[in-house]
């Protein structure tokens, strides 16, 4: 069983004993420290709260809202909600921070309190250790009964972020309505089960084919929205004749597709068809992180626009994003940062970009698909043990490619002249992830494994 606290939340599996799992304990201890921390930071007294589908989500949201109460602030209550929805309720509500109780592509086991700053961008490395040190010394602030907080309840605030979207200038409901779409969701049983297909319906599209749409929160299949994982929507796709398919992680950040023919459209490929969208009506840096497909960079150059890598994580690309001044950013698991509606990994905004694309476009998703270069990617990783240097095990890679190419900012990242390989360690799992790409899938497979015998013989 495992917790793990870091400046970008707490997250782990439920039960057990407390500080070494998530239980009610490290729940309230956590939020007590975040809460103290906005405290110190603002008079603001207003914090937003929502959670995905999961089992655990509502104890713990009860947890986590009556301890901001217990601080003196006025909770919103998104209940059942999305990471972007909870990340666009910040700034709309002028809140202080937000919460979000979801553990994105983890097992229904697991769980995390992801925060947010008052402009609803996830907490900075600065931010983080300042939360920490509030939780490791104990420096929480309580209200005396005088000043309690409360909660308000509000259910319906999605809709407000998908009005939001239908106001893009670039989401086209129109040609969207006309085009008469075939769309088979998969929900993975949580938020996206009944926020994609409402999006969906607001976009004018009606011949929705629902899988795995009911938010119980007990995933039908593994959650993180890879092929593997996916086998049943593919073939959805296939006996229905669809035009495609849309799925999503548990809390609706991640997007992935699968065109009419019932293949994967790759997720990496998510990023780089919007991207291409984005900027051929508007010329813009682009960035993604070290671990997305060199696709990217080739759509950034066709448009004559410049590209630039960030460090894995969101609030990094947000970082290289705002400096660089990219309208449209993200990264390559899926995740689409389109900052004209906010500075957030957003599959919501990310569907009505990519339907917009495709029905204008005058393509059927596989054809859209062979109008970029194939590049194809392997992501495995090598499990940490106790006790294992894993600062070493870097140093001595990036020493054994010394000849190469190599960027240390993020782990190591090797470029080889056709194919590239990333490590770089977890920071919500104890493990080292081995990302890799080249030509064919057979290659980038090979590379992989060849990297992860080769560390594993040194430890």
């Amino acid at each position: 069983m495992t917790l793990i606290s870091s400046i970008s939340g707490t997250r782990g599996t439920i039960g057990g004993g407390a500080g070494h799992n998530l239980t009610p304990i490290d729940a309230v201890k956590f939020a007590a420290a975040f809460g103290t921390w906005l405290s110190f930071k603002s008079p603001n007294r207003t914090v937003i709260v929502g959670r995905d589908a999961r089992p655990s989500g509502e104890m713990f949201q009860q947890l986590v809202s009556a301890t901001m109460v217990g601080l003196g602030f006025r909770v919103i209550d998104l209940g059942l909600s999305t990471t972007p929805t909870v990340e666009m309720a910040v700034p709309e509500f002028e809140a202080a921070g937000g919460i979000i109780l979801t553990a994105s592509h983890n097992p229904v086991n697991w769980n995390a309190l992801k925060l947010l700053n008052h402009r609803g961008e996830f907490v900075t490395k600065k931010d983080g250790k300042e939360i920490l040190e509030c939780l490791e010394k104990n420096l929480f602030d309580f209200v005396p009964v005088e000043e309690l907080g409360k909660i308000e309840e509000v259910d319906d605030f999605v809709a407000t972020h998908i009005d939001k979207i239908l106001g893009v200038n670039l989401v086209d409901k129109y040609a969207i309505k006309k085009a008469g779409l075939k769309i088979v969701v998969d929900g993975v049983d949580s938020s996206g089960g009944v926020y994609v297909p409402q999006l969906l319906e607001a976009l004018g599209v009606e011949d929705i084919v629902k899988i795995n749409c009911v938010p119980t929160g007990w995933f039908s299949h593994n959650p993180e929205p890879l092929a593997k994982n996916l086998v049943e929507l593919c073939d959805k796709v296939k006996s229905e004749k669809a035009d495609l398919g849309i799925a999503v992680d548990p809390d609706v950040d991640r997007l992935v597709f699968v065109d009419n023919e019932g293949n994967m459209f790759g997720e990496e490929y998510t990023i780089v068809a919007i991207a291409d969208y984005v900027l051929q009506h508007n010329k813009s840096a682009v960035v993604t992180n070290l671990s997305s497909s060199r696709a990217m960079r080739d759509v950034a150059e066709s448009h004559g626009c410049r590209y630039y890598a960030a460090a894995v994580g969101e609030v990094n690309v947000v970082e290289k994003m705002k400096r660089h001044d990219a309208l449209i950013g993200g990264e390559g698991n899926g995740g689409v940062i389109f900052p004209e509606l906010h500075y957030g990994r957003d599959a919501l905004v990310g569907i009505a970009l990519f339907l917009s694309h495709l029905v204008k476009s005058g393509k059927n998703a596989a054809e859209l698909r062979a109008t970029y270069p194939d590049y194809f990617m392997a992501k495995k990783k090598i499990q940490l043990q106790h006790g294992m240097d894993v600062d070493g095990l870097l140093a001595k890679f990036q020493e054994h490619n010394k000849d190469q190419k190599v960027n240390d900012i993020d782990g190591v990242k090797v470029d080889f002249e056709k194919s590239w390989v990333h490590l770089r360690k977890s920071n919500t799992e104890p493990i080292i992830r081995v990302y890799t790409e080249a030509p064919s899938q057979e290659e980038a497979e090979k590379l992989a494994d060849d990297i992860i015998e080769l560390v594993n013989s040194w430890t």
